[in-house]
């Protein structure tokens, strides 16, 4: 239970003497070092008040009728600030003037509960706007928040109206230290944290985003990606076993496509259509952004179409969980020689990197290739790999 005192002081306001030579009798409570004052609707003879009793004298006709009244009042106040106090949630001395008034309190929120608020209302969006996986995300940051807030404070939960950027601050600090996090989860994190806080904001919860001025810290994003001569390599070599082949097939077809696992998966043959320009294109929707993906079919990849492509079928390619997908990789990395990891992304990379960016083609088209919401996107991940590139033109221009 709340154990904060409230203190109630009842006195007369000279200041408005009526021609009969009354003043009201007004109260003020204090609470939280806060105060509010309000009038109590009765009036007394100054001379009559008794200031350090809080109660009119007996001298006074009304005096019966005015201090019970009083009392009444005093009563109901303090059963008001009582009921609060029953509740165990954070009020202010406006509360307590709210309830003794009988007005509707408008719900003060804790942060996890706010949060689990959002999350049941995000769940009915499943497979209408979002997807399973995209819930998940949510519910795990949720659950992080909730072990930070225990951790940091000894408690189950937070104030939603005390949320200051120091909390963020903290938490980031709690995720690296404690979770074993890097800074990269711990922005996405954070960004998806934030979501429930403005909308909390949006209904009127919270005056004003209290993370407002937050900025995620800067990574430095490493491109890994195969080089021209790497590409040349894994292409040639001529595997034994067919499930390598197979792995072969599919990291080379991503390479020329830039479609991620989930793509390649799902890729069927109504995902092939003749474009504008005769060339066959492949259009669907990318389940991450559920963006469209728009990419004409070079060669190779058309090659592979080719030989995978079963009229029995509807799907392209006869793919593996990517679990299993990832361990085979690095199986065929290892039998290569490569000092790089592979894993289905470095496929996407690679397309990006060696196959559009080191052959000229605009960072503009590379963004709308790879199905990026903005070309900044783009930029940020890609920026070191356009510095090469410009780098080796230099350095070829300068040979000549």
């Amino acid at each position: 239970m709340n154990k904060n005192k409230l203190n109630i002081l009842l006195y007369t306001d000279k200041s408005k003497l009526s021609k009969k030579g009354e003043c009201p009798i007004k109260c003020r409570l204090t609470y939280l070092k806060i105060r509010k004052q309000f009038s109590t609707g009765l009036f007394v003879n100054p001379k009559y008040w008794n200031s350090k009793k809080q109660k009119v004298l007996e001298d006074s006709e009304q005096s019966d009728y005015l201090n019970t009244q009083l009392s009444l009042i005093m009563n109901k106040i303090n059963q008001a600030f009582l009921l609060l106090q029953i509740q165990e949630s954070n009020f202010s001395v406006e509360d307590i003037y709210s309830t003794y008034k009988g007005e509707k309190l408008a719900k003060e929120y804790n942060v996890v509960e706010y949060f689990e608020m959002f999350l049941k209302r995000l769940k009915r969006l499943i497979n209408i706007e979002i997807k399973a996986v995209t819930y998940k995300k949510y519910n795990y940051v949720k659950e992080n928040v909730k072990s930070f807030i225990k951790w940091k404070y000894k408690r189950s939960d937070y104030p939603l109206k005390k949320l200051k950027q120091q909390f963020l601050d903290d938490f980031d600090y709690y995720l690296k230290v404690e979770r074993g996090q890097k800074q990269v989860t711990i922005n996405k994190e954070i960004q998806r944290f934030r979501k429930p806080i403005k909308v909390a904001v949006s209904e009127g919860y919270l005056e004003r985003d209290p993370f407002m001025l937050h900025k995620n810290k800067k990574v430095i994003k490493k491109i890994v990606f195969l080089t021209t001569e790497e590409l040349q390599k894994f292409e040639s070599h001529v595997f034994e076993q067919s499930t390598l082949r197979l792995v072969q097939d599919l990291f080379i077809f991503s390479c020329y496509t830039g479609l991620a696992y989930n793509e390649l998966k799902q890729l069927s043959k109504k995902h092939i259509v003749k474009g504008f320009d005769g060339m066959n294109w492949i259009e669907m929707t990318r389940e991450k952004t559920q963006g469209n993906i728009s990419v004409p079919i070079l060669s190779k990849a058309s090659d592979l179409i080719v030989k995978y492509r079963n009229d029995e079928v509807d799907q392209i390619f006869p793919v593996m969980s990517n679990q299993q997908y990832n361990s085979y990789l690095k199986v065929v990395g290892s039998i290569l020689g490569f000092d790089k990891v592979l894993t289905t992304h470095i496929a996407r990379k690679t397309f990006a990197s060696t196959v559009l960016l080191y052959n000229d083609v605009p960072i503009e088209i590379v963004s709308k290739l790879l199905g990026h919401s903005s070309i900044s996107i783009t930029e940020e991940s890609y920026g070191k790999v356009i510095k090469k590139r410009v780098s080796d033109e230099v350095k070829r221009l300068g040979s000549i």
